[in-house]
C-alpha cells in the first residue's frame, strides 16, 4: 500500500486518484480543453467522482427486458389445493420393557432409583395412509433409556442403559378424506415423557413378573388433509379425480417399510 498523507487522503506515493478540479484545487492537469472529459463538452462526466456529491450529471434510463413465457398459455383455468380438513392430534409411543433388556441387565428385585427417556426426535419414521374419512399414522421414535437402581441387598446405586425404538400409532378421523389426498404434517412436538417400573410383564420362563418398566412419550402435530381441484375463472371448482372418493369392497391393506 502507499502512504497515504494527511492533507489528502487520496494522495499516494503513485499519485492521486482525482485530479487536482476534482479536489477544487484549480484546473484539471490531466485532462486538455479539448478533452473528451471536459465539463463543456457534450459527454458528461462519472456521477459521484472523489469529492463531487452531484448526481445531477448521471443520466441513466434502465429497461428490463420483457419476460418471455416459454409457452402460451392455453387455459384460464388453475389448479390449486382444497383444504379437506385440519386437526391438532396426539401421538403416544410406548412399550413394556423388562429388566433383562437393558446392559447390564437389571437384577430381579432390584429398586428403581430414577429413569432418564432421551428421545431422538429426528430419527422418526412414520408412514401415514389415508382410508375413508380416516388418516392411519404409524412411526417408531429411537430412545436411549438410563436406567439408575439399587440391586437386592446392595447400597450402591448403578446404572443401565438401553437403545432401542419405541412405536406409535394413532387413527384420525377426517371425515371427507379419501384415499388419494393427500396428507400435509408437520415435524412431530414432544408435549411430555413418562416412566413406570414395576410393570407386570411375562418373564422368560412364562410366569407374570413385575420386573419391567414402562415407558411413554407423548407427541403432538397438526395434520391437514387435501385435495388438488380445478378452478375456472368464475369461481366454479371440479376434482381433478371426481372418482377418488368410491367406495371398494375390499379393504385397504398395506404392508408398511421399516425403518
Amino acid at each position: 500500500m502507499g502512504n497515504f498523507s494527511k492533507k489528502n487522503t487520496m494522495q499516494s506515493n503513485w499519485g492521486s486518484a482525482c485530479s487536482d478540479s476534482d479536489w477544487g484545487f484549480g484546473s484539471d492537469s490531466r485532462f486538455g480543453d479539448d478533452s473528451k472529459f471536459d465539463r463543456h463538452s457534450k459527454f458528461k462526466k462519472p456521477c459521484k467522482v472523489c469529492k463531487s456529491h452531484d448526481d445531477s450529471v448521471c443520466d441513466c434510463n434502465f429497461k428490463a427486458p420483457a419476460r418471455q413465457l416459454a409457452a402460451p398459455l392455453n387455459s384460464d383455468c388453475v389448479l390449486v389445493n382444497s383444504v379437506v380438513g385440519s386437526k391438532a392430534v396426539q401421538k403416544v409411543a410406548e412399550a413394556t420393557l423388562p429388566f433383562t433388556a437393558f446392559a447390564p441387565a437389571i437384577p430381579a428385585g432390584s429398586t428403581i432409583v430414577s429413569v432418564s427417556v432421551v428421545p431422538n426426535l429426528a430419527g422418526i419414521t412414520r408412514n401415514t395412509t389415508i382410508i375413508r374419512d380416516k388418516v392411519v399414522n404409524i412411526g417408531l421414535i429411537p430412545v436411549t433409556i438410563t436406567v439408575t437402581f439399587l440391586a437386592p441387598g446392595s447400597t450402591i446405586p448403578a446404572t443401565a442403559t438401553l437403545t432401542t425404538s419405541l412405536p406409535f400409532q394413532e387413527h384420525t378421523d377426517f371425515p371427507g378424506a379419501c384415499p388419494e389426498d393427500t396428507v400435509i404434517e408437520p415435524p412431530l412436538v414432544l408435549e411430555g415423557i413418562f416412566a413406570q417400573p414395576g410393570v407386570p410383564v411375562i418373564g422368560p420362563t412364562g410366569l407374570v413378573t413385575a420386573d419391567a418398566i414402562l415407558v411413554k412419550i407423548v407427541l403432538r402435530t397438526t395434520i391437514t388433509v387435501v385435495r388438488p381441484v380445478i378452478v375456472d375463472k368464475h369461481g366454479g371448482i371440479c376434482d381433478v379425480n371426481e372418482r377418488r372418493c368410491e367406495t371398494t369392497t375390499t379393504p385397504t391393506t398395506n404392508t408398511l417399510p421399516a425403518p
